[in-house]
């Protein structure tokens, strides 16, 4: 029977735990306590959130990369990404004091005709990681009794539902809002796309464990909502 992927990255975090405790957090003199008072749990959890910023990068990029038509400048790709990442950035500031339950939305809605999709939906994406994890309220992680359990099954149920728009939401002439696999506009073939998804999806799956839940499985309608995550 294949390893659990969970039990190898328990595993992996136990040999190698000085490498993986914290969370983007400013280290000092007090670091090495730090990292013998941070537990397992918290410290697969810093691996996470840190992993999810590199994925959702890829994941925007690839969308822009074939969908040219939200964005059709490559460099002012570039720097919307980067503002999306960096809020201090010119730009970075278009979302802000939307929920990323009302950017996802945002991302599909007829509403948003002519607008950037893919920044919405960036946007979005990564707000849900900063509110499901409570990234603008925790400075460290010493347990994974920091980040709420109903925080993240309403990040699964998300991030759930937008896999499942990608593929089925359309425009009133009948396309796909956003093309994924296929033909890049460089000639490239640009797979991934639900590779990257399932990797994120799979780490939420992980942290609901750890937290004592069970992720559900979605059955999706045209009028499901994107719930709040950050009450």
């Amino acid at each position: 029977m294949p390893a659990n992927p969970l039990v190898i990255l328990l595993a992996a975090v136990c040999l190698a735990g000085p490498l993986t405790a914290g969370c983007s957090v400013r280290y000092n003199d007090d670091a090495a306590v730090r990292e013998v008072m941070t537990t397992t749990d918290a410290s697969i959890i810093s691996y996470h959130v840190r992993s999810y910023q590199a994925d959702l990068r890829e994941f925007i990029t690839r969308l822009y990369a074939r969908n040219p038509k939200y964005e059709k400048d490559p460099e002012l790709r570039l720097r919307k990404v980067d503002a999306i990442f960096r809020p201090g950035l010119p730009g970075g500031c278009l979302g802000r004091g939307k929920s990323s339950a009302e950017l996802l939305a945002a991302a599909f809605s007829p509403e948003s005709e002519g607008e950037d999709r893919v920044y919405l939906l960036g946007q979005g994406l990564v707000k849900s990681i900063k509110e499901a994890y409570g990234l603008d309220e925790i400075e460290l992680f010493w347990t994974g009794l920091q980040v709420s359990l109903e925080r993240l099954q309403r990040l699964h149920f998300n991030l759930s539902q937008v896999n499942w728009r990608l593929k089925t939401c359309r425009d009133q002439a009948g396309g796909l809002l956003f093309l994924t696999n296929g033909m890049g506009e460089n000639g490239s073939i640009n797979m991934g796309y639900e590779v990257l998804m399932t990797r994120m999806l799979t780490r939420i799956e992980d942290d609901i464990f750890l937290r004592g839940g069970l992720p559900d499985k979605y059955m999706f309608r045209m009028s499901t909502i994107f719930l709040t995550i950050a009450l």
